[in-house]
């Protein structure tokens, strides 16, 4: 009863230092502050926005931002672009987290088994070589062209191209881990390597994995908007940012909006979880003085 206790203060500790070192990094909260807004609006897309995403209005084509009724204007076809943005946003975030949680799902246990068992090392290692011996969006788009378009497929064309990078983190961590004292202790205490595996190394590698899988997520987004660009992600009607400057190429010296506002949330997206994810890494980081 007393171990069980005094358990959660060490974790309370922990929590504790790791949210005060970000509250300290001024870009990381600029980021956290980013990301929170665009989950909001992301999540809330369908309270937020003032009309559907698919509603057409063919007697205003092309509105100015600031027009009454349309904040940000309308497209060719006259639908809102506020609204498009709004459920641009939560598409982007969607794949994004599909696609994390796809990598992660695939990548985490390959990087065990790579790291732990020699005998595998070679086996998945050449495999995850071969996988990034392609570009990235080059397999991506490979992959999305096998499967078809879609929302859930492009996140699965983009988690797998992933895999490998996750499998290499998680690798290099599990080496790292087998030679610390407490994995040899427990080796000598004749603790399974399932066991070894479940409580001491993937606890400790976790805070790698949390940092790689917010790497993925604005890579994923992107890779998104180029699929959908490219007519091999979400498929028309639905909304996509990469779907709105793919139809706003065509008039963007005439009427630019329609493509600069997409642009915009694409940038914020990728700016907050790039500050975010660095300023997490350092907050994890145990080196840290902070």
């Amino acid at each position: 009863m007393t171990i069980a206790a005094e358990t959660p203060a060490p974790l309370a500790r922990v929590h504790g230092r790791v949210i005060r070192r970000l509250l300290h990094n001024p870009l990381g909260v600029i980021g956290g502050v980013l990301l929170l807004i665009v989950v909001i609006a992301g999540v809330f897309a369908p309270l937020l926005a003032p009309y559907a995403p698919t509603e057409v209005h063919f007697s205003t084509p092309f509105q100015q931002p600031g027009t009454v009724g349309f904040a940000l204007g309308t497209d060719d076809l006259g639908r809102d672009i506020l609204s498009r943005v709004f459920y641009g946003t939560r598409a982007s975030l969607e794949v994004g987290a599909l696609s994390a949680l796809f990598a992660v799902v695939v990548g985490v246990p390959l990087g065990l088994l790579s790291g732990y068992w020699r005998w595998l090392d070679a086996l998945i290692s050449r495999l995850a070589d071969l996988l990034l011996a392609f570009p990235f969006l080059i397999l991506a788009v490979g992959l999305a062209a096998i499967n078809g378009g879609g929302l859930t497929n492009a996140a699965i064309a983009l988690g797998i191209a992933q895999i490998p990078t996750m499998t290499r983190v998680v690798r290099a961590d599990t080496l790292r881990l087998k030679e610390t004292d407490f994995v040899l202790a427990a080796n000598t205490m004749h603790a399974g390597p399932w066991r070894i595996l479940g409580q001491h190394v993937l606890p400790n590698a976790a805070s790698a994995i949390i940092v790689q899988a917010t790497v993925i997520m604005p890579v994923a987004v992107i890779g998104e908007a180029v699929l959908s660009f490219l007519g091999l992600g979400i498929q028309p009607p639905a909304p996509s940012l990469g779907i709105m400057l793919s139809d706003a190429q065509q008039y963007l010296f005439r009427t630019p909006w329609p493509g600069i506002f997409p642009g915009i949330a694409l940038a914020l997206i990728c700016l907050g979880f790039n500050l975010f994810g660095d300023a997490l890494r350092d907050a994890l980081d145990p080196k840290s003085t902070r």
